[in-house]
């Protein structure tokens, strides 16, 4: 009786484990199974968290929110995003100390088209808590320059406008495997300048990150996966900068899997997220 009570209750967990569903799972670099409160308590020890997303992604924007929330409460953040670029800081902070309301702030600055759905709620965390939101990223005119033209053609600009770049000349190594592998899947089009344009972009987020950065505080940055991937994109010009500054790297990828990383993602950041590949896009 008592083997057939216990028979009965493994297939009865069994049959619950088979039920269970989740729809995302943290990895280390190593690959190995981690959880959000190490996630939380490594974020606490760092000086920057970049948090990389795949944009159109519900489940990491909402993780991105509640990680922001729960740091908040053990120290104090500074915050920052690609999404918002630099020649718009004013109209940010404009909104953020209630200057202007969000119709104007969606007229003024050149936000991006899922804003209110994806990156508004963490902006208005930023702002009910008064916590100093960064306009990280170069004003999308540059990078469009330097993909047609090269670095070169920024010196041109008026000084005023250098001031939303990362300072000239812009430090560049093509070797990086990101940017490598940026010209292999473009088949070559967009020739040596493609990279470059990313480059403008990592440089220059990198770069207000480290002014922007605090004592006692953790600078967490949202910005597209592929910008801090594998320790390069911000991080490298971040490090560059910043040689002593402690950096703390997630990267997201989707799998049909979530429960086993894939061999292609180890190394990739300090922690993995793993997206179910059936997660509600939001666009």
């Amino acid at each position: 009786m008592k083997i057939l009570y216990t028979l009965t209750t493994l297939l009865l967990f069994s049959f619950a484990g088979a039920q269970d569903k989740q729809p995302y799972q943290l990895y280390n670099a190593k690959g190995k199974k981690t959880t959000y409160k190490k996630l939380l308590e490594t974020a606490e020890e760092a000086d920057v968290v970049l948090f990389g997303e795949h944009h159109d992604d519900a489940l990491i924007h909402w993780l991105e929110l509640e990680l922001t929330k729960d740091l908040s409460e053990k120290k104090k953040l500074v915050m920052g995003a690609e999404m918002i670029e630099a020649d718009n800081q004013d109209e940010l902070d404009s909104y953020l100390n209630g200057a202007i309301n969000q119709k104007a702030f969606d007229t003024l600055a050149r936000l991006w088209n899922n804003h209110k759905t994806d990156y508004k709620p963490l902006v208005d965390f930023a702002k009910s808590k008064n916590i100093k939101f960064i306009a990280t990223n170069v004003p999308r005119r540059y990078a469009s320059m330097v993909y047609k033209k090269g670095f070169g053609v920024l010196d041109s600009l008026p000084a005023a406008e250098k001031e939303w770049i990362a300072p000239l000349p812009i430090a560049y190594d093509a070797t990086l495997p990101g940017y490598i592998k940026m010209l292999e899947m473009m088949g070559g089009h967009g020739g040596d300048n493609l990279p470059k344009a990313q480059a403008v972009k990592d440089a220059t987020m990198a770069h207000f990150i480290a002014k922007n950065l605090e004592k006692g505080s953790v600078f967490i940055h949202y910005n597209g996966t592929y910008h801090s991937d594998n320790y390069e994109g911000i991080n490298w010009y971040l490090k560059r900068e910043k040689p002593q500054v402690k950096i703390i790297t997630i990267a997201a990828v989707t799998q049909a899997d979530i429960m086993n990383l894939e061999k292609e993602h180890l190394n990739k950041a300090d922690f993995i997220l793993v997206v179910d590949e059936d997660m509600t896009k939001t666009y």
